[in-house]
């Protein structure tokens, strides 16, 4: 089926409808698909023994591919357009999900880890592909709003896959996991692992299925084909430049995505890891994270409501980055419950960045929009660095423990100093950083 390719700055009504359906189901399958590390974090430290640094490579393996696929998914969207390239990332991320089987039957980390790859992998491609996509399917001024309808799709999936596979992977998770500790003998223990990681399987096979059944139904759609335009925030035409160094706004505004990405998986993914450390259960861990996908959810609706009608994607942005400040420092400073809650007052805070940078860095770019988009995709790999800074900050044996270790520094004060600079180059960014390199007009 050829695919028709339509100017999106003046769209037809039941096209755009139609498009904006089907990517808002696309943003729901990669939202429930990255929210599952959460559940995995905590089942696989459980099943192969792991540290918190160890744990945490789940979150590394999974969001680095974006740092090595994005700029090869933007080629491949050049030459087979947007909804190709969509269908091709489901079937890669469901590839990646059938390695989870002989992952379970060894009980290899590795293997695991190789799967979360792929995964990451397919979604490098579906992000660099829907992202863009959803921003330039209406105004560029309005972008955020359509963007936090995607948010709204994606978190709550997110919110209801931690709660399927934790109900799953991690049922009595304290019963299970004071067993295997107490247990000494060899066969007994080897039952109880083998029974653990068969709780992997089934879902996972049912995922694989979904994904390929997604992207034939993709592969069969009539979305349209969309090209930007380089237009300034006027909606003027304005001359292409001659190379992506030209848009110094773009490079600041993939450094922005890349921060920001990081607190966001510290607040969903590190929160139950958090949650025990400050010495709650781990049967009471587990739901941590769709708290914090829920106060997201709750900034979405927000943003629907109040852009750009009541407030500017900047404006949105750098209240944001100051709520993130806050609400750091609160957890620093409190205890128990009381922390977690905050962190999962994050989710809130960082609702309203992806739909304000992404925007505000692709703005005007016209023909680069896909690279460029592939560009900011890369900054998804902050998912991967930012927990092992932190992990590094206290934990001596972890991956970057060698090099940032230091005596006196606890996992409270690991997140205060992993956090707040992200949240204040966050504020740099929606005060000056978009602004650098665009035209008069634009500002």
């Amino acid at each position: 089926m050829s695919s028709q390719s339509i100017p999106m700055t003046a769209p037809q009504e039941g096209g755009y409808k139609q498009a904006m359906l089907i990517i808002g189901g696309l943003f729901a399958v990669f939202g429930f698909v990255t929210w599952l590390n959460a559940s995995l974090i905590q089942f696989l430290q459980l099943l192969c023994d792991l540290t918190d640094s160890q744990a945490l490579m789940v979150t590394f393996a999974f969001y680095i591919p974006y740092f090595l696929w994005s700029l090869p998914s933007s080629v491949v969207l050049k030459k087979l357009g947007f909804k190709n390239g969509m269908a091709i990332g489901l079937v890669v991320m469901a590839m990646g999900s059938l390695v989870f089987i002989p992952a379970a039957n060894s009980h290899s980390f590795i293997l695991f880890l190789v799967g979360l790859f792929i995964q990451g992998a397919g979604l490098s491609l579906l992000q660099t592909a829907t992202n863009p996509y959803v921003s330039i399917l209406g105004p560029i001024e309005s972008a955020a709003k359509r963007i936090s309808i995607m948010g709204i799709c994606n978190k709550l999936a997110g919110v209801i896959s931690p709660l399927i596979l934790s109900s799953i992977l991690l049922k009595n998770a304290t019963e299970v996991e004071e067993k295997i500790k107490t247990t000494t003998n060899a066969v007994v223990k080897s039952q109880l692992l083998d029974e653990l990681a068969g709780r992997v399987i089934m879902p996972y096979i049912v995922l694989t299925l979904f994904l390929l059944v997604v992207a034939f139904l993709i592969r069969r759609s009539n979305l349209p084909e969309i090209e930007a335009e380089e237009t300034d925030a006027s909606g003027a035409s304005v001359p292409a430049r001659s190379s992506l160094s030209k848009y110094p706004y773009l490079w600041l505004g993939a450094l922005c995505i890349f921060v920001y990405v990081g607190v966001e998986v510290m607040a969903g993914d590190v929160i139950g890891t958090y949650g025990k450390s400050v010495g709650l259960s781990a049967d009471a861990a587990k739901y941590f994270s769709s708290f914090t996908l829920g106060s997201m959810l709750v900034g979405y609706v927000i943003g629907i409501f109040t852009i750009p009608k009541l407030i500017s994607q900047d404006m949105a942005l750098r209240a944001s980055a100051v709520l993130g400040i806050l609400f750091t420092l609160g957890a620093y400073f409190t205890d128990g419950s009381t922390a977690v809650t905050f962190i999962a007052l994050l989710g809130f805070a960082n609702a309203l960045m992806w739909p304000a940078i992404f925007p505000l860095a692709i703005e005007g770019l016209g023909k680069y929009t896909k690279i460029g988009s592939a560009i900011l995709v890369m900054g998804i790999a902050g998912g991967a660095i930012l927990p092992q800074i932190y992990t590094g900050l206290y934990e001596e044996n972890s991956l970057l423990g060698f090099a940032l270790h230091s005596d006196g520094v606890t996992f409270k004060s690991a997140f205060l100093y992993a956090m707040v600079p992200c949240y204040v180059y966050i504020l740099f960014f929606a005060l000056k950083g978009h602004l650098i390199g665009k035209t008069r007009a634009a500002k």
